[in-house]
């Protein structure tokens, strides 16, 4: 029997609220169902620093029909990270972080075709350049498929963002670096010099030429519109918690 509130991990329960609302509370912004806020599995209440962030969490919740699927929850999500397992990690996220900076897709081109490189390269560098100068992460491209490493003082700043990062932030940014391949791009989604869509489609640069070449078929498509939507909701996890918080009561 799943007790009113508490959600397990990989569970469906039946939708068991009717109202979806948002509140303010000592802590933060809560998400309550029916008056009650939902708890994880380890007890942890639904909480957020800024009302925006706890009304992108509360939409979903209102969005659940018959059954309660926390997998495509991916703002309550980020939430609960943030909320139990970021405090006590922090560190070994910032390593996450830092190991796709030193694989990051931005520094490998492809070799062939000239035309894909040719975009790769005429869409990548200006974020690899603004990178280096605005944020002091200097990563150097490869010229081939094999790994090169990266400075250590490039990943040294990698590591002093995600590290300068709220626990809610540094949430979002583990979340981005494995859906888009890219430090740079999370990092840069973040900064709020692209849009989600536009960093996911400058993430998949090599799937759009394929796409251009030999068609779409229908996992595929269904695969970027789910992905799409993941990074616009990381979007707006980073914008709601730029946005000036309203203090709780």
């Amino acid at each position: 029997m799943v007790q009113k509130g508490f959600i397990e991990p990989g569970e469906k329960p039946r939708r068991f609220y009717e109202t979806v609302s948002v509140e303010a509370g000592e802590e933060g912004w809560r998400v309550l169902l029916d008056g009650r806020p939902p708890r994880s599995s380890r007890g942890a209440a639904l909480v957020a620093p800024t009302r925006g962030l706890a009304e992108l969490a509360a939409v979903e919740w209102e969005a659940q029909t018959r059954h309660v699927d926390l997998a495509v929850m991916h703002a309550t999500r980020l939430a609960f990270t943030a909320l139990e397992a970021i405090p006590t990690a922090r560190e070994a996220v910032a390593d996450q972080i830092v190991r796709y900076a030193g694989n990051d897709l931005l520094c490998y081109p492809a070799e062939a075709p000239e035309a894909l490189r040719a975009r790769q390269m005429t869409e990548w560098s200006p974020v690899l350049d603004r990178a280096r100068s605005e944020l002091g992460v200097a990563l150097e491209p490869s010229r081939g498929i094999l790994h090169r490493d990266q400075p250590d003082h490039a990943l040294e700043a990698v590591r002093r963002h995600a590290l300068s990062a709220d626990d809610y932030t540094l949430s979002g940014l583990a979340f981005g670096v494995p859906l888009f391949g890219s430090a740079v791009l999370t990092l840069g989604l973040w900064r709020g010099w692209f849009s989600g869509e536009e960093a996911y489609a400058l993430s998949r640069l090599d799937e759009a030429w394929q796409e251009s070449q030999w068609g779409i078929d229908e996992e595929a498509a269904e695969r970027t519109a789910r992905l799409q939507a993941e990074a616009r909701m990381l979007e707006a996890w980073f914008r709601g918690l730029d946005a000036d918080p309203v203090s709780p009561a």
